[in-house]
């Protein structure tokens, strides 16, 4: 770990990507307010590249505490280089990190190396043990490409096109018009019987600020209460790296998870406090249990 931020650029065509950590909303005031950047590509990079030297992309990030008084940024090291990537956060909190290139910069014909295996972040985690390298997709995705959230937990991936007009043939990276759905490690069979499943409220259901919500959800194994959380994701839209819209908040449960009987269980939980939290609209609603998600449900932020 380091506790410095090194100059390195991160944004175009030096592209990394970044997200607002996961609030944690307790008695109406958000726990702690995190920003994380990942990746890009070195000082100089662009030049190179544009003069046929493709350096290589930086594997570091960068985490900083916004709501500290005097944040400053702590430095530690990804598992694999990335420029280009796109960043995602999942329903249970962990960061996604996908598509992008180990080498090169953005822009046209200026990425080399596909980097095809996704990463996930643990936020909570220890450092040193926040990273997990998932199953790799076979299809380059580099200048372009894009990902987001569905609402079983799969993230939908597509794109790529590096090229200033649709090339298919005789380029080293040909356009790429192909969606492919990518399924993170919750979604293992093995995983299964620890998955929740909403039964209410409805999806569609209007929800107020600061109320309190009851939420029944089923599960085919043993549950324990104190591993149950309640998610609310924004629904976001990605492009250039870098996904709008985007956050998570953690809903404040006060440990109230009871079971109901026949494998179902109650969760209370307290709405964001304003919209400083959660703007009004659309979000998708998750019971997460032991890290697995439910199949997420749409609700309404609203006065």
């Amino acid at each position: 770990m380091r506790r410095c931020h090194r100059t390195q650029p991160r944004n175009y065509p030096s592209t990394g990507s970044a997200v607002l950590l996961p609030l944690r909303i307790k008695q109406g005031v958000a726990e702690a307010v995190e920003v994380l950047v990942c990746g890009g590509a070195p000082k100089g990079a662009f030049v190179n590249a544009n003069n046929g030297r493709f350096d290589g992309a930086l594997d570091t990030y960068g985490r900083i505490k916004i709501s500290d008084p005097n944040p400053q940024w702590v430095m530690e090291t990804m598992p694999l280089a990335r420029v280009m990537g796109d960043m995602l956060l999942l329903p249970n909190g962990h960061v996604l990190i996908i598509n992008g290139a180990s080498a090169g910069v953005a822009g046209w014909e200026l990425g080399r190396n596909p980097v095809l295996s996704p990463v996930t972040y643990t936020p909570d985690n220890q450092i040193g043990s926040r990273f997990e390298v998932q199953n790799p997709s076979r299809k380059p995705r580099v200048y372009h490409s894009t990902a987001v959230l569905l609402q079983d937990g799969r993230v939908l991936v597509g794109g790529s096109n590096p090229h200033d007009k649709y090339v298919f043939t005789n380029v080293l990276y040909p356009t790429e018009l192909s969606l492919e759905a990518f399924s993170p490690s919750y979604l293992d069979s093995s995983s299964s019987s620890l998955r929740p499943r909403i039964i209410s409220p409805k999806t569609k259901t209007k929800i107020r600020y600061g109320k309190r919500v009851a939420v029944t959800f089923a599960v085919s194994g043993p549950v324990d209460p104190n591993l149950v959380t309640v998610t609310m994701v924004s629904p976001s839209f990605n492009t250039h790296s870098f996904s709008m819209n985007q956050r998570l908040l953690v809903l404040d449960s006060g440990n109230s998870t009871k079971a109901l009987g026949n494998s179902t269980y109650k969760v209370s939980v307290t709405a964001p406090p304003s919209g400083n939290f959660a703007p009004s609209g659309n979000y998708l609603l998750y019971v997460v249990h032991k890290e697995i998600p439910s199949p997420g449900i749409w609700v309404r932020m609203q006065r």
